[in-house]
């Protein structure tokens, strides 16, 4: 099998999951490249080399733009906080690199606009990593629909909650910072929603928005390279929160539908919720991440005596990515739709199909959640007109 060699900038949480994806495709699936881990980035040397050595990365750099310059690497994948997307994505596209980037994709619409410039100018392969789109149950989903099993689509309701940071002790990491992060669960949450909406139901014609902030200032970390999950020891100097703690949103959809979207990081009893309601004409269906192998379908056309939703166990090697794992009713985790975007994306690397959410999927998105951020600002409705 011929091999392409990842250079991977960043390796915290996404970078675990990432290296994980890159070393499981090829054993479970026949993708037409075998990914090499060739080297990793990070501005921490020691911590990375330990990472390097427990995840089997061949080198270790500090520097990300000699990472990008690198003649042997094929691929960059970005899994860093999303401030840094923009410089590292631009440049890897000038360098002839596919990219595979984590989201949210940028701080604002303007960064989105000349990442996704810089990568459809190189004609290089670029994927913005909604993973969720990827989970088996949320695959079928789409082929349902698609396959007109609902019908024409009235209404998408979905929610995005967690709890993490409801202790006001909690420190204040970057996700906390417009500066780094953008905006709060609005972009880290609803991006994930506003994809999935896009997949499943069309694109969004306008938003309206409100967001709250619970806490105000947050103790400031002890030492760098804090991390928003795990253990968090704060110190005693505190700084402004400066992003949203909640985010509603109502949207029109270009078909006509509506949908609404809830984004939190203050929903006790929440960890990872992440959950979608579709309603048309001829049915319905819900997912739940934290159920994520089954799809709840209701069908207009069962007899009255017999309807209800009923419960699809996506394990069956005919549902999508299955025929990879394991026998049906052997369920898969969270890291698995990382290794079906990775299957995905060496295929498209291959010129064997496209892969989507690209980084033009990324730029509408955004222009969905910057949208969002100016409605709650200015207590209006926003209409999208696709080119802002």
């Amino acid at each position: 099998m011929a091999r392409v060699n990842v250079g991977m900038i960043g390796y915290n949480f996404m970078g675990k999951a990432h290296s994980n994806a890159w070393k499981q495709a090829p054993l479970f699936f026949d993708p037409p490249f075998e990914p090499v881990l060739k080297v990793v980035c990070g501005r921490h040397a020691e911590p990375l080399a330990a990472f390097a050595e427990r995840w089997g990365w061949a080198e270790t750099e500090t520097d990300w733009r000699k990472v990008v310059e690198r003649a042997d690497v094929d691929i960059i994948d970005i899994a860093v906080p999303t401030h840094l997307h923009r410089e590292i994505a631009v440049a890897a596209a000038r360098a002839g690199k596919h990219i595979f980037c984590e989201k949210p994709f940028a701080l604002n619409v303007a960064q989105a606009r000349e990442m996704c410039e810089a990568a459809e100018a190189a004609g290089v392969r670029h994927y913005v990593n909604h993973n969720y789109r990827r989970c088996p149950a949320v695959t079928l989903a789409k082929q349902m629909i698609d396959d007109g099993r609902i019908g024409t689509i009235f209404h998408w309701r979905g929610a995005y909650l967690q709890s993490w940071i409801v202790d006001p002790d909690f420190p204040l990491t970057w996700q906390l910072s417009r500066e780094t992060a953008g905006a709060g669960p609005h972009y880290d949450l609803n991006s994930h929603s506003v994809d999935l909406a896009r997949f499943l139901v069309g694109e969004i014609k306008s938003v309206s928005a409100m967001t709250a902030h619970f806490v105000t200032e947050r103790p400031l970390p002890p030492e760098t390279g804090q991390t928003a999950f795990g253990a968090a020891r704060a110190g005693t100097r505190k700084a402004p929160v400066t992003v949203d703690d909640a985010a509603f949103m109502l949207v029109e959809f270009a078909n006509g539908a509506l949908g609404s979207f809830e984004a939190s990081r203050f929903a006790l009893g929440r960890k990872n919720y992440n959950c979608f309601e579709i309603y048309g004409d001829k049915g319905s269906l819900a997912f739940d991440l934290e159920r994520m192998n089954e799809l709840m379908y209701f069908s207009a056309d069962d007899p009255g005596c017999a309807q209800g939703f009923r419960t699809i166990l996506a394990t069956e090697p005919t549902h999508p990515y299955l025929q990879g794992w394991w026998p049906p009713g052997h369920i898969i985790g969270y890291e698995h739709a990382f290794v079906h975007a990775v299957v995905d994306f060496l295929q498209a690397v291959a010129g064997q199909a496209a892969i989507q959410p690209d980084f033009r999927d990324g730029l509408r998105c955004m222009q969905v959640l910057e949208a969002g951020l100016k409605s709650a600002e200015n207590g209006r409705r926003i209409t999208l007109n696709g080119t802002e």
